[in-house]
């Protein structure tokens, strides 16, 4: 999600499950915890005991919520599935907290989502007219309310069914009284993987999840296919019809968390190759670089090293700012960014300072940055970030502004150089990014990515979005 107070992408959501383990909600809470980088908006946790489901919902962080035996004592049971959630689609509301639950004719069905609906108006405009009542705003009550409805006999069948009526971006993670089933949607935008704890299978977002429980990796979830997970098996099946792996790119280049596993190497690693490249396509000449945190950590590590320029922890941040703490009066609000970035001033006082950040969507933060280490005493302040202009928004589970908020879609370059009030502002280019990835964008022999933030390029159809988003901005 896109948050105008942070001037940044915000988290999407994080999904977990474990299937047949005595302490599966005591684990899916730690799986959580570890997936709070995705979303803290709010948590919850739906466990079964062979008999009945059981479901905790808390807005807040995981640590804050089940963090004592009585909470998990509400959770009993040997399967259980979890979600970490930042609204994209659907308000902040207690009731769009997930992992959503249903009893359906054929059993109870609880769903936990990591992604968006493309199609969601037109798809829930026909569930209304024929009959459904939604209790909730977000898009994945849509996914319930088309299994619910399916004529097919069996779950599976009724879950392909539902899956094949919708688009957009998914990985989900549902029980039932019988399985743990792992989706993920056929360009695999979003990502999903498979573990194993002492003969449990797990399934989450990410595999720093299961480094948490201490489980082992075992793959991540192929575009497309469904696991089944029984207690005698783990099935996999693939009913869609098969597309290239599109996964999204901002993924490496800002959503994961830095140690976990992708395509073999950690996050971090991607990131600090991205830092790399973009020191070999922009010589400055410049006294220190300095990271914007925690982002812009890994990528300055990489330009640091490979432009030889010193690195410095010239920019502080704030762990203990919530996002609640923004807003209670004008006196503090009139400190803005100051609250959580405060200068190191030894690190930046007359020097020529290159700040390196893994994006910029308005540059409302930005610029405030740039000022803050000008004020310090700075000679020279350039501003480096290493993925491309962000041009284009985002359907897919990433709640990003209308194209006239996005700073890189309404300016060119020098117009943005100005805006932010930087020296000079360079970005990596498309093609340096897909190089700091081991991928080549015009061979698509190698690894693809959804880039659609760059080139507008929309793997999934977004037209109806675009339709609904101008009838609102036609009545603004």
């Amino acid at each position: 999600m896109y948050c105008k107070d942070t001037d940044r992408y915000m988290d999407e959501c994080g999904v977990f499950g474990i299937f047949g383990t005595e302490e599966a909600s005591v684990l899916t809470t730690l799986g959580l915890h570890s997936l709070q980088h995705r979303g803290q908006e709010g948590a919850g946790i739906v466990s079964f005991d062979g008999n009945n489901f059981h479901s905790v919902r808390k807005q807040g962080l995981v640590g804050d919520n089940f963090n004592n035996t009585n909470i998990l004592s509400q959770l009993p049971g040997k399967t259980a599935i979890g979600h970490v959630r930042y609204s994209t689609t659907g308000e902040s509301k207690p009731e769009n907290l997930q992992p959503l639950f249903a009893n359906l004719a054929i059993g109870g069905f609880a769903c936990a989502h990591n992604g968006n609906l493309t199609n969601t108006y037109s798809i829930k405009k026909k569930l209304v007219e024929s009959g459904s009542i939604f209790q909730t705003s977000s898009d994945t009550e849509i996914i319930l309310q088309l299994v619910a409805k399916s004529k097919k006999k069996k779950l599976i069948d009724k879950l392909i069914d539902a899956l094949k009526q919708i688009k957009g971006a998914y990985s989900l993670i549902i029980l039932t009284n019988k399985k743990l089933i792992g989706v993920r949607d056929p360009f695999g935008i979003r990502p999903l993987v498979l573990g194993e704890k002492d003969g449990s299978p797990v399934l989450a977002s990410e595999t720093c999840a299961l480094d948490m429980i201490g489980a082992k990796y075992i793959r991540d979830v192929e575009n497309g296919e469904i696991i089944i997970i029984t207690e005698n098996s783990t099935e996999s099946i693939k009913p869609f019809k098969r597309v290239p792996e599109r996964p999204c790119i901002f993924e490496r280049i800002y959503f994961a968390s830095p140690d976990s596993m992708v395509g073999k190497k950690t996050v971090y690693t991607y990131r600090k190759s991205l830092g790399e490249q973009l020191a070999k396509e922009n010589s400055v000449a410049a006294d220190v670089v300095v990271p914007i945190p925690d982002s812009g950590v890994s990528a300055a590590i990489g330009f640091s090293q490979k432009s030889s320029i010193p690195f410095e922890l010239g920019i502080i941040r704030s762990h203990y700012v919530g996002r609640t703490f923004i807003e209670p009066s004008q006196t503090i609000r009139q400190f803005g960014v100051k609250l959580k970035h405060s200068v190191n001033k030894s690190c930046i006082e007359n020097k020529k300072v290159i700040l390196i950040d893994d994006s910029i969507v308005r540059g409302t933060t930005a610029s405030k940055i740039v000022k803050m280490v000008y004020e310090a005493g700075a000679k020279e302040v350039h501003l480096g970030i290493s993925c491309p202009p962000i041009m284009h928004p985002d359907f897919y589970g990433i709640d990003t502004p209308n194209y006239n908020e996005l700073i890189a879609s309404q300016s060119d370059l020098n117009e943005m150089t100005k805006l932010v009030g930087a020296k000079s502002l360079f970005f990596l280019s498309l093609a340096g990014t897909y190089k700091a990835m081991g991928c080549d964008k015009r061979n698509p022999i190698t690894p693809q990515f959804t880039d659609h933030c760059f080139t507008g390029e929309y793997p999934i159809d977004v037209s109806e979005i675009l339709e609904i988003n101008k009838k609102i901005n036609e009545k603004r």
